[in-house]
């Protein structure tokens, strides 16, 4: 990859870099109620809130793009947001665990959000956009993925179920799309895929669409 492919993709402009953010502080929120779930101590809770928010890019960064070290370990940004969403879970843990239906709505702007983020990581990285839409994916789900390894669960995406990885599917299908053909502005093509992976996902949960297993038993 060349020096001005590395240098555009670590450059991100701020609003990608805010989505970024926002999509770690929610899935660390995610993973570290998963470990009070799971009575956890806070060293559990904490190691749980890091993997669950950086998960992803940690796949995005180390597998896919090889641009040298995570994002995750060189932005202190990323491990402030992480410590401050492990405080807040810790201290509000018992309201947050009542409030399923907000949990759900951040886990799918999560969701949305670090598919686009993925996938304007690889478009920016030199990946085709197929390649983008494939880190996009892996980027919203590979947190996920690594949580519910840590915590000795099949993951989630593995087993059908109501619409998740085919949320992120759609989102970042939408991204790259719009952003390679029609080309409306990064903004707009965020917002616009964001969005449409948040309404499929709770779109899927209210209407129970559910993936169906390929081998049915007898």
């Amino acid at each position: 990859m060349e020096t001005s492919q590395l240098t555009q993709y670590v450059d991100f402009d701020s609003t990608f870099a805010a989505f970024d953010l926002i999509a770690v502080f929610l899935f660390a929120i995610s993973g570290a109620l998963a470990a009070i779930e799971k009575k956890y101590d806070f060293i559990g809770v904490l190691v749980l809130a890091f993997f669950s928010g950086v998960g992803g890019g940690l796949i995005r960064d180390a597998i896919f793009i090889q641009a040298g070290p995570p994002k995750a370990v060189t932005d202190s940004k990323y491990l402030i947001v992480i410590f401050g969403a492990f405080l807040l879970s810790m201290i509000f843990h018992k309201p947050l665990r009542r409030l399923h239906r907000t949990i759900l709505l951040v886990d799918a702007v999560g969701l949305g959000t670090y598919g686009v983020v993925g996938a304007h990581a690889a478009l920016q990285g030199g990946l085709v956009p197929l390649a983008a839409i494939l880190v996009g994916v892996f980027n919203a789900t590979g947190a996920g993925i690594i949580r519910d390894v840590l915590l000795r669960e099949e993951p989630i995406i593995f087993k059908p179920g109501q619409f998740y990885a085919g949320a992120a599917i759609v989102g970042t299908v939408i991204y790259v799309t719009l952003t390679v053909v029609v080309k409306p502005g990064d903004m707009w093509a965020a917002l616009l895929a964001i969005a449409a992976a948040f309404v499929i996902r709770l779109l899927s949960v209210k209407f129970n669409w559910r993936t169906r297993p390929i081998l049915k038993e007898n």
